[in-house]
């Protein structure tokens, strides 16, 4: 990744990537089924972060390619212990979290500014170059990583928080 960056910065363009988070040990029962889903709530706050253009959770973009039988997570009982045999949902079904693994990926577009020259407009509609100048970052996925799991993390509380104070 380091040497990608490196060959992309020195060319004067930039590059996107993704971040990958896994949350463990999430207790089972955060969420809700309607308003306040939790996979939306992650979603939401994904998307909130500077330039995140994608967001997936689970098996994601993938599921579409598989068939019902293939991506329901079934549960099992392992001496006590209720899980999924797989987690396809990744650790969320029906907005609430199951206790497996919460897995998605958030995808950031490449900087904008970029060292090369580009053709664009001006003000008045006419043909320019434009060059990039100064210091920027030929990638921000690394400076990325804890701000998604920052961003994860006050999803969590928040959640958590609401499941506390709610008395059904």
């Amino acid at each position: 990744m380091e040497n990608l960056i490196t060959k992309i910065k020195e060319e004067g363009d930039t590059i996107g990537g993704m971040v990958s988070c896994h949350i463990l040990n999430c207790p089972a029962g955060l969420g809700a089924p309607v308003f306040d889903k939790l996979q939306a709530d992650l979603g939401k706050a994904m998307l909130s972060i500077n330039a995140v253009k994608g967001f997936e959770i689970g098996s994601g973009f993938r599921c579409v390619s598989m068939r019902g039988s293939e991506h329901n997570d079934r549960f099992t009982n392992v001496d006590g212990k209720i899980s999924t045999i797989t987690n396809h949902s990744g650790g969320i079904q029906g907005g609430i979290s199951n206790g497996m693994p919460i897995t998605f990926n958030v995808a950031f577009k490449p900087v904008s500014t970029i060292m090369q020259a580009q053709e664009t407009v001006d003000k008045d509609g006419n043909m320019i170059k434009m060059q990039g100048k100064g210091r920027h970052d030929p990638c921000v996925v690394p400076r990325a990583v804890p701000i998604v799991e920052a961003m994860a993390a006050l999803v969590l509380v928040d959640h958590w928080l609401l499941q506390k104070t709610v008395k059904f």
